[in-house]
């Protein structure tokens, strides 16, 4: 299963990548995510892990699998027997940066999976690109 939404928003890659890749914060602008434990200090990297509650969800921990500075970062968390893979990716454009946001979903199962949870995921991600597009425009405008 994959499910993905993409938006542009009028900010600065920069600033969009401070927002993705801050983690902790993402609670106070994004109404997905109830609360964000990180387990590993410092910086994100490769192998930075944190433990993410969301509505209706037990808390999954995320561990970082891939991050290019400004372009993309990428983590998984197991569940249910399935692999799921979270992808953001940022790409500048002529009126500021188009973001991606994507949910892959891999394993036995993930058909399955993807017909009862595809359309809520679909609708999660669109939510968590209005979310960014918002914070990412407040903190342009000051």
């Amino acid at each position: 299963m994959h499910r993905e939404h993409s938006t542009v928003i009028n900010a600065p890659a920069s600033v969009v990548w401070r927002l993705t890749t801050d983690v902790a914060n993402w609670p106070t602008f994004m109404p997905t995510v109830q609360h964000v434990e990180v387990l590993t200090p410092g910086e994100l990297r490769v192998g930075s892990s944190a433990r993410v509650k969301q509505p209706g969800q037990t808390a999954a921990v995320w561990t970082v699998t891939r991050i290019e500075p400004l372009t993309e970062f990428t983590w998984e968390t197991r569940r249910m027997g399935l692999r799921m893979i979270g992808r953001h990716v940022l790409a500048p454009t002529g009126d500021g940066t188009r973001n991606t946001l994507s949910i892959e979903v891999v394993g036995r199962g993930a058909g399955l999976f993807a017909a009862f949870f595809g359309g809520m995921i679909a609708r999660v991600i669109k939510q968590e690109n209005a979310a960014f597009e918002k914070a990412a425009s407040q903190i342009s405008a000051s």
